[in-house]
């Protein structure tokens, strides 16, 4: 009998996916692995068990994690879930640790070894367990998306000979993998498409995508370690809110996307967005 892998439902209502698809569990059951997956885990990922069985999983039920020697998840595990699983196992999934310690403490108490796939390295060798590059791409997509459904409006120009119906405007706040999707997609949508950074280096990226590339003069460069943002002086954050009001005041779509690894993400204020 080889090592067993337990694929949970993920508990969260608001989240959809789950952490294998038929491919990877055939991969699994290929290396000799014992795979359970919890029924309907894949549900809302529109999977059904039988193309986990297909693959060559079992369907079992939440109660399996204590049997398992690796769990895979979408989500960190709650302490309620930590407790259910066997001492020594290995659990693998976002961890988000930051500002949620209790968690990361009760894991520690069930004995659990856990691995925090954000942090996996972004060298070459590790490129294809990248979860924030592949997640992010299609954050930034889904979020052009369902901007343009709540906007009600058509994104593109459309000119009739009963008149013509102006692009829309979507102002695009950081200019990372999301970022950068939104803009491709915003602009593949026909919309008129601004963009901002603290990182100098991302205005020819955003440039590239036929975007208008705006940063505050006051601001010289924002970038940090691993290619990611550091954290703004006072009188930088005071610059960069300056111009982003004006410029929010002006647009029809705006899509955040800034992230700083370890705080929390920069928040616009009513203040900050709302039209004069």
């Amino acid at each position: 009998m080889g090592q067993s892998i337990f694929v949970p439902k993920e508990i969260d209502v608001t989240e959809g996916r789950v952490a294998v698809s038929p491919e990877t569990v055939k991969r699994f059951v290929g290396l000799g692995f014992d795979v359970v997956v919890e029924k309907n885990a894949g549900e809302q990922s529109r999977i059904v068990d039988a193309e986990f069985e297909k693959a060559g999983a079992k369907i079992g039920k939440a109660s399996d994690a204590g049997k398992a020697d690796v769990v895979l998840k979408l989500r960190r595990p709650t302490p309620a879930e930590a407790k259910t699983y066997k001492k020594g196992a290995l659990v693998l999934a976002s961890m988000d640790p930051y500002g949620n310690e209790g968690d990361v403490a009760a894991m520690a108490a069930a004995g659990v070894t856990a691995f925090a796939m954000e942090f996996m390295p972004r060298i070459t060798r590790a490129q294809s367990m990248d979860v924030l590059s592949s997640q992010a791409n299609l954050a930034g997509y889904r979020a052009v998306i369902d901007a343009a459904a709540e906007y009600d409006r058509a994104l593109p120009m459309m000119m009739t000979a009963a008149g013509t119906v102006p692009a829309a405007k979507v102002f695009v706040m950081g200019a990372g993998v999301a970022g950068l999707q939104a803009i491709a997609t915003a602009r593949r949508l026909g919309a008129v498409v601004t963009a901002t950074d603290v990182r100098a280096a991302a205005g020819e990226q955003v440039q590239s995508l036929g975007a208008k590339f705006i940063m505050t003069e006051a601001l010289k460069d924002a970038s940090g370690d691993g290619g990611y943002a550091r954290e703004l002086t006072d009188e930088e954050k005071k610059a960069q809110a300056e111009l982003v009001a004006e410029h929010i005041a002006k647009q029809d779509i705006v899509v955040t996307t800034a992230l700083i690894p370890g705080r929390p993400a920069p928040r616009l204020s009513v203040r900050t967005w709302s039209s004069p």
